[in-house]
């Protein structure tokens, strides 16, 4: 495995914390707080590009770390729920209570898949397949938490 390889297996794999036996995603998800820290202190503009960014890099690295891991939509790849949870907070105010709702409210619509997330796993393949249903848990919580804070 070459170098470029060993690079997107780890961004994809959380740097290692897809790799946790029970509950990766669960785990996974904490790994976008940075981005979320760092994303608030932008300008909106640029917060948006981040977040934009973000997803369509995701996409990309989760459809290659996909093929050389060999099978479907692997649960140890968590970047699809970085991207999604950092979607949930764009544009929240940061604070403890924002970060745990935020935090909580996505990984229920992750979990439980309401209808149009799991539309959205179903109808894509590859990355895209594997990101999407996160975006779209993303978008979701962003709804709820923005009717709660």
């Amino acid at each position: 495995m070459n170098f470029k390889d060993k690079l997107i297996l780890a961004a994809a794999l959380g740097g290692g914390l897809g790799r946790i036996p029970l509950a990766p995603g669960t785990f996974g998800t904490l790994a976008a707080i940075p981005f979320i820290f760092v994303f608030e202190r932008l300008a909106q503009g640029w917060a948006t590009l981040g977040v934009v960014t973000l997803m369509v890099v995701s996409i990309w690295i989760c459809d290659s770390a996909e093929a050389m891991i060999g099978s479907k939509d692997p649960g140890c790849i968590v970047l699809d729920e970085v991207a999604g949870y950092t979607v949930a907070m764009a544009g929240m105010p940061v604070t403890l209570s924002t970060l745990v709702a935020g935090f909580f409210i996505f990984r229920f619509f992750d979990i439980v898949k309401p209808v149009p997330v799991r539309n959205f796993e179903r109808r894509f393949a590859g990355g895209p397949g594997i990101v999407l249903d996160d975006i779209v848990a993303g978008l979701l919580s962003a709804v709820v938490l923005r009717m709660l804070f």
